[in-house]
């Protein structure tokens, strides 16, 4: 892309028979190791059904799921609902946002990955009608159902933060890396400038769920980077605002960043939740859990929105009613089937799902083929018989060429695919996975073939 940075001395120092040697030698265990392997899905004779199955939603769980169930179900009718077009990949957002990649990189066409007689209907889910079995799309149109599969993503809830304007990032200093790949771009041009003169850097942490709950962090890491590569950190404030009071539900990977954090002088400020830009003064307003308000000026703002259900969800009897995740209005599943809990047809995946983690890809992957099994299973007359352990990774880019591997559950434990590497070392491997890898992999997901 133009502006890209120049490449860091460590990855200058690696001549190219050894990168390709490295990429050679790494390229599927590493894959393997963020939960993406590319090893085939094994075949199996298909279940004749005549079952109605409505997939809301067009993003990696909808389609993966509809791919696979249009292989391993004979004769059922499945429907695919969402507007969109374009099938973007979120997880490459950090890397357009950091002068990695070009912003091409992350966009494809929906059409080439909703597999042959699956029908697309080119609405968005209004109402879920759970009691009747039945969506309303916003066109007006019914459609009934056997089973469903809520697949919908989430809701970024830029209103609640007074002032901001997401048709504003990358002017004035505001960057987002989350709404799209247009914001990710306009946030690196935000960097570069930034970058070229130092200055005071505030990034931030709501206190809600998250999807990709390490691109705040990531995107803290890449901003000291480029400041240390354009030779301004020395003239530069970078500070963490978190609504929480962590940084990463994962408390040895909490401890780990914070450590990291310290060394590279990027204070944390904990329990301090953005409720306010004023976009043209350059000036962001923080409120503590008592109410207490601080205005700090800024050169440089990352905004990571509050996050919760979209309002078809949120309204609906699928929602949860009760405990922790009633407030987001969260798709109410059982953590290990998910299965919806008082609704015994309808399935979730992704980041829809009211559960203690799983909003990335890699919990998509995993998680994908799980439903499918259990769907069919209900279709076929039995029980659920596979039970998800909450698998979560996370590649955290830590500088340009160095990247910390990062997996886990449902009990925050850290459950490495591969005992050779470490989750606490950073590695170039972790690097050349994030930037070479897994774009494939999640491709191969998308297409039901893993």
């Amino acid at each position: 892309m133009k502006d890209q940075p120049k490449r860091s001395p460590e990855l200058a120092e690696i001549d190219p028979e050894r990168r390709r040697l490295l990429l050679g030698a790494s390229a599927l265990p590493l894959a393997a190791g963020a939960g993406l392997s590319l090893a085939p899905a094994r075949a199996k004779a298909a279940l004749k059904t005549s079952a109605r199955i409505v997939i809301a939603g067009s993003g990696l769980a909808g389609v993966a799921a509809a791919n696979r169930l249009a292989r391993e179900l004979d004769g059922a009718r499945i429907t695919i609902v969402d507007r969109k077009e374009i099938h973007n990949y979120q997880p490459g957002y950090t890397l357009v946002a950091t002068g990695v990649w070009p912003v091409e990189k992350v966009s494809d066409r929906n059409v080439d990955l909703i597999p042959p007689g699956v029908e697309w209907v080119r609405e968005m889910v209004a109402e879920f009608d759970a009691e009747k079995n039945a969506v309303v799309t916003d066109g007006g149109r019914r459609i009934e159902y056997d089973y469903l599969v809520v697949a919908t993503g989430l809701h970024m809830d830029f209103g609640l933060i007074e002032g901001m304007d997401v048709a504003a990032i990358g002017r004035n200093g505001l960057t987002s890396v989350y709404p799209s790949p247009q914001a990710a771009q306009a946030t690196w041009q935000a960097m570069d400038t930034f970058r070229q003169k130092g200055g005071k850097a505030l990034m931030t942490l709501p206190s809600t769920p998250l999807k990709c709950a390490g691109a705040p962090l990531k995107m803290t890491f890449m901003l000291v980077d480029r400041l240390r590569q354009a030779g301004t950190r020395d003239q530069s404030q970078v500070s963490f605002h978190s609504a929480l009071d962590n940084i990463f539900s994962v408390p040895r990977i909490n401890q780990e960043v914070l450590e990291r954090w310290k060394k590279l002088d990027v204070p944390v400020h904990f329990l301090s939740k953005l409720v306010a830009v004023d976009i043209g003064a350059r000036r962001a307003t923080f409120a503590s859990p008592e109410g207490e308000r601080t205005q700090h000026d800024y050169d440089f703002i990352h905004v990571v929105p509050p996050m919760r259900a979209p309002d078809s969800v949120k309204n609906s009897p699928l929602s949860w009613k009760e405990g922790p995740f009633t407030a987001g209005g969260w798709l109410e599943v059982d953590k290990e089937t998910l299965r919806h809990r008082r609704f015994p047809n309808v399935f979730g995946i992704g980041d829809i799902n009211g559960t203690g983690k799983g909003k990335t890809a890699a919990t998509v992957k995993k998680s994908t083929p799980l439903v499918v099994q259990n769907l069919i299973d209900v279709i076929a007359g039995r029980e659920p018989s596979q039970r998800f352990d909450g698998y979560t990774s996370c590649p955290l880019l830590v500088r340009e060429g160095a990247a910390l591997l990062i997996e886990f559950d449902y009990e925050n434990r850290l459950v490495p695919s591969l005992p050779a590497i470490d989750p606490l070392q950073d590695s170039y491997f972790a690097w050349v996975m994030k930037i070479r890898l897994l774009k494939p992999a999640y491709m191969a997901v998308a297409k039901g073939r893993v």
